[in-house]
């Protein structure tokens, strides 16, 4: 059981360190109107997380939800939204109508999705702890 919620937590937070790691890319090329081997500027990227099912906790927990079992990353996709397009028509990357396509990426929202994101991280860095300490205990009042 205490195995179960080691896993889940932990599951949780390599799912929540990807999406840190894909906010933080996304900043850093929120203006790259060119991307290495591809045509057109860099796409907003997105994890796209699924639940694992099964696992120990939820057995022990007869009422609970076999779905238990921790997140996975199942995909990372891009963010079909269209790029944004600014007149610049001195910019190296202009279009023949002065336009040039930047990223989709809006720093706000990241900024916004980075802070839930750290959050989430930190609440189940917390459980990991609180659970970790609770074997602890049960392994001292064993010994007593």
């Amino acid at each position: 059981m205490f195995l179960s919620s080691f896993r889940i937590s932990g599951s949780a937070i390599t799912a929540g360190r990807l999406r840190l790691d894909l906010i933080a890319e996304n900043l850093a090329n929120a203006d790259s109107t060119r991307v290495d081997g591809r045509e057109g500027p860099y796409r907003r990227k997105l994890a796209v997380f699924e639940a694992v099912e099964g696992g120990g906790f939820a057995d022990a927990l007869a009422a609970a939800s076999s779905s238990l079992g921790g997140v996975h990353v199942r995909a990372v996709v891009e963010d079909p939204a269209p790029p944004k397009l600014v007149y610049d028509p001195e910019h190296p990357d202009a279009e023949a109508d002065g336009y040039v396509r930047y990223p989709n990426v809006d720093a706000p929202k990241e900024m916004a999705d980075l802070l839930a994101a750290q959050r989430y991280y930190e609440l189940n860095a917390n459980v990991l702890d609180a659970s970790k300490a609770l074997v602890q205990r049960l392994l001292d009042l064993g010994r007593a």
